[in-house]
């Protein structure tokens, strides 16, 4: 499909223009929505960013930024991305530096407005009263606020009442990109829209379920950043917690925002909270040491941020109780961690042994499982048990059924960003967080925080899987990522 001008008209900001999120996520997703069809070219971009550039000079960030995220770029989508995008140096903190952004917007006769805050959240407030101060804020004006959202829960109020003086809940969208990837949104119909899955996803069928987001990066060039948040607060509060409520929450009476939210929120606050005696026991914290990745020694963490008496975790994995009648007796456990043996992120749905073996070799019956990867390769595998082909009783084995999106789809799949931001464009906020889904995940949240101390940091060579074992119940093992052939 090429350009269209019956796509979508909007003004689109992005204050953080020239940085790593506007040009590794947001420009491609732009560009893609373009040659779909979805956007219109006549659509007003401008970016926004202190630093001096002529246009010719940011259309050529643009161009090399597009030509490395995008397969086989068509010049004249190109084209088009650069006659809808202005480049404008202002000091964010100035408010009279608005002013041009202003004539921008006026100029085109656009209402449908986005103002994209893709900046360190100490600017959010100062970038908040700037548009109100300059009469930018109206009823057709959006806003999207990338995390962190604060640090702690005192840290998140103060961010999101400062927000909220200006804007109405309505208007704002706190993105996950977790929430826009193709098997997160197939999670919903995978379980509301067949009867199998539906009839079994509860306490009944379910022995225990698993979410694992694995890294093999370390800290880059997030250093200074990660040192103060770790594992915990970069990871858990915000995509491991939208995932859990995607897996536990009960069927929204109507797939819209309003309801889907509803549920999510009661999953949040029905997660049992942990205290000095049950930290210990279902909760481990560990950083990574020296070791190899691919073949590639890495460095320890320490070495990485050049501080050798820095506590931060880099991996963090918990045993989750949900205190509800579909999940009583149900873990949940999660993991996450940097330096570890690849890069994945799955969801893990662990069923239920068959009651009684009624096979004469009596060999292991392994669970059935429902793996949900959402990366690198999105796929859905249902292992079950099947008959070894050849006479001479029954052998029997766990075997896939797997559906790859890649193989079974023709159509282009969309980035994360790309599904997400046409939402905002289109006001739809069913993939966004709440308010108030953001001030339960960290109260429970805080439940770790303030009982942290309670546990010892523990240490893991780079290139393995972390201390998750130790939160494990009886029987359970975490699943081996099968990824590599």
């Amino acid at each position: 499909m090429g350009m269209s001008e019956n796509g979508i008209n909007f003004n689109l900001i992005v204050f953080g223009g020239d940085g790593d999120l506007a040009c590794r996520k947001i420009y491609p997703a732009i560009y893609h929505r373009i040659r779909e069809g979805q956007f219109s070219a006549s659509s007003n971009i401008v970016a926004v960013s202190r630093n001096q550039y002529t246009a010719d000079e940011f259309h050529s960030i643009l161009e090399k930024n597009i030509t490395k995220h995008v397969e086989n770029v068509d010049p004249k989508i190109m084209k088009d991305l650069f006659s809808m995008t202005e480049y404008i140096s202002a000091d964010l903190t100035q408010q009279s530096e608005y002013k041009s952004i202003k004539e921008s917007i006026l100029s085109k006769n656009i209402k449908n407005t986005i103002f994209y805050f893709s900046t360190p959240s100490s600017l959010f407030l100062s970038i908040s009263e700037s548009l109100k101060a300059n009469d930018m804020i109206h009823d057709e004006v959006k806003i999207v606020l990338e995390k962190p959202l604060g640090h702690d829960l005192a840290s998140f109020e103060k961010l999101n009442s400062g927000i909220r003086k200006y804007f109405k809940e309505k208007q704002i969208f706190r993105i996950d990109h977790y929430l826009g990837k193709e098997t997160v949104q197939n999670l919903m119909v995978l379980r509301f829209a067949n009867h199998i899955f539906e009839l079994a996803w509860n306490a009944n069928y379910i022995d225990n379920v698993q979410i694992t987001v694995a890294e093999s990066i370390g800290v880059e060039q997030r250093k200074n950043y990660y040192d103060q948040y770790g594992a915990l607060k970069d990871m858990v509060q915000n995509h491991l917690l939208q995932l859990l409520c995607l897996v536990a929450m009960e069927p929204p009476a109507k797939l819209n925002a309003h309801n889907v939210r509803d549920e999510k929120l009661k999953v949040l606050k029905a997660v049992r909270k942990y205290d000095k005696k049950s930290i210990q026991k279902n909760f481990v914290r560990a950083q990574y040491t020296r070791g190899e990745v691919n073949g590639v020694q890495m460095q320890s963490y320490q070495e990485d941020i050049d501080r050798f008496d820095s506590t931060t975790e880099t991996f963090v994995a918990m045993k989750v109780d949900i205190d509800n009648w579909r999940w009583a007796g149900v873990p949940f456990y999660l993991r996450t961690g940097k330096r570890m043996t690849e890069r994945y992120s799955e969801i893990v749905i662990n069923f239920k042994r068959v009651p009684h073996n009624v096979f004469p070799s009596k060999k292991k019956i392994h669970r059935n499982k429902l793996i949900i990867r959402l990366q690198p390769e999105e796929s859905i595998q249902l292992v079950q048990m099947a008959k070894e082909p050849g006479p001479g009783g029954y052998r029997y084995k766990p075997v896939s059924l797997e559906l790859d999106y890649a193989d079974s789809f023709d159509d282009y799949l969309p980035d994360a960003y790309e599904r997400l931001l046409a939402d905002v464009v289109r006001g739809i906020q069913t993939l966004f967080m709440r308010e108030d889904e953001l001030r339960a995940a960290w109260e429970w949240t805080h439940s770790i925080l303030d009982n942290m101390e309670a546990t010892e940091l523990d240490f893991y060579k780079a290139g393995t899987m972390g201390t998750g074992d130790k939160i494990l119940n009886g029987d359970h093992y975490w699943h081996k990522n099968n990824t590599k052939k």
